[in-house]
């Protein structure tokens, strides 16, 4: 059996970037707003130019599409939504200021696809936001509000590790679900030694 024949990098690199070319080439359409044969073509120069004065890194090796884990992360999301929101409401309805904490997260799949992926999500759930990204650790620094006694911050914690690992089973490589798989594992051998 031989092996497959694998493009050369630069072959590869342009071969992945014609989507970006084709979504640039529309934006400019929707820039100008008139579908003319003059502003297709600029559109199509403007976005070469761009994709290959600017090239991005192919994300092709950072991310697979996995069916049952998207559905699985959107209905998990949906439901962290609304018990978020439902936790939101009750601490602007209570009297006083809610406890704030700040904290910071340390992700188990550092690429940087799953660090933003991850901290997208984490933004879109209502009472946390992503305040930085420290990408060589791999750390999130979240502001969580409600978080006043430690019991609430480890959970604002494992809430985030959830998140992370809901998004990695949805779109991570292979080896993104084996680090998460391992972590969780070394975590429960941890967790029985508490």
């Amino acid at each position: 059996m031989t092996a497959p024949q694998r493009l050369p990098e630069a072959s590869r690199l342009r071969a992945t970037q014609w989507p970006m070319v084709l979504g640039l080439t529309l934006l400019w359409m929707l820039l100008w707003g008139t579908l003319t044969l003059a502003n297709v073509v600029t559109g199509v120069l403007v976005a070469l130019l761009v994709v290959f004065v600017f090239p991005l890194p192919p994300i092709e090796k950072q991310a697979r599409a996995h069916p049952v884990g998207i559905l699985l992360f959107a209905g998990r999301f949906t439901l962290d939504m609304l018990i978020s929101s439902w936790r939101l409401n009750r601490y602007i309805l209570a009297p006083g200021k809610p406890p704030c904490a700040v904290l910071g997260v340390k992700m188990r799949c550092p690429g940087d696809l799953m660090l933003t992926a991850t901290a997208v999500a984490v933004s879109a759930v209502p009472g946390s936001t992503v305040l930085e990204v420290h990408r060589r650790s791999g750390t999130l620094y979240l502001h969580v509000l409600g978080a006043g006694k430690e019991s609430e911050r480890e959970r604002a914690r494992r809430d985030a590790l959830r998140l992370e690992a809901r998004v990695v089973r949805a779109f991570g490589t292979a080896a993104d679900v084996t680090a998460i798989r391992a972590s969780e594992a070394a975590e429960e051998v941890f967790g029985r030694w508490r």
